[in-house]
């Protein structure tokens, strides 16, 4: 099973023609929801920016070194680089040129600090998540997001609607109508949704 964000290659013809060759089955996360990769997003590229940045028109030049971070570190939601999921192997990091054996070490410990950090994570998740149950007929609001407009001052609204909930999906993701009786083309996952009353 491949799940994907709905980028438009990604679900195009010839994607779908190799899924159905090889018998994949190719699924869409729904919109507008990061944490569906993984508890947190974990591209964060501007944040190890900041760390290694000290004058910000400099950005550009310690780019390379924040991507090799990145893409040499263990995402515990997957077990594994994302540069091993693309090539196929592990990065030579310049660390390991001199210590050959430090990613045998590492690699052998991981396991009890990986387990306990999904369950630490787990844990915290847990303790905000709120059950969201809508049902079909109920009157929303959408959370209007901040690339949805051109200029969103202070004072903006920051929900729009009101929407009908016309189909609830298993997974929590929602097909609303608006006020008109147009349907929505995509799914809108139930956390960018709150209830509106009349």
């Amino acid at each position: 099973m491949i799940i994907t964000d709905n980028v438009a290659n990604l679900n195009s013809h010839l994607m779908q023609e190799v899924c159905q060759q090889f018998k994949i089955v190719h699924r869409n996360s729904t919109p507008y929801l990061p944490k569906a990769n993984g508890a947190v997003e974990a591209a964060n590229i501007k944040k190890i920016l900041q760390k290694i940045v000290q004058w910000s028109r400099y950005w550009h030049e310690k780019l390379p070194f924040a991507l090799l971070g990145y893409r040499t570190t263990v995402r515990t939601s997957k077990g594994a680089t994302p540069y091993l999921l693309v090539y196929g192997t592990e990065a030579v990091v310049p660390a390991e040129v001199e210590i050959p054996t430090l990613r045998v070490i590492v690699e052998a410990e991981i396991d009890d600090d990986e387990w306990l950090y999904q369950r630490r994570m787990a844990r915290a998740y847990n303790k905000k998540v709120r059950p969201r149950n809508f049902e079909v007929g109920q009157l929303v609001l959408k959370r209007i997001l901040p690339h949805q407009v051109e200029e969103k001052g202070k004072f903006s609204p920051n929900w729009q609607g009101p929407f009908v909930v016309n189909k609830v999906l298993p997974n929590g993701a929602l097909y609303m109508t608006d006020i008109e009786g147009k349907m929505a083309e995509m799914a809108i996952n139930a956390d960018v949704v709150k209830r509106y009353y009349v």
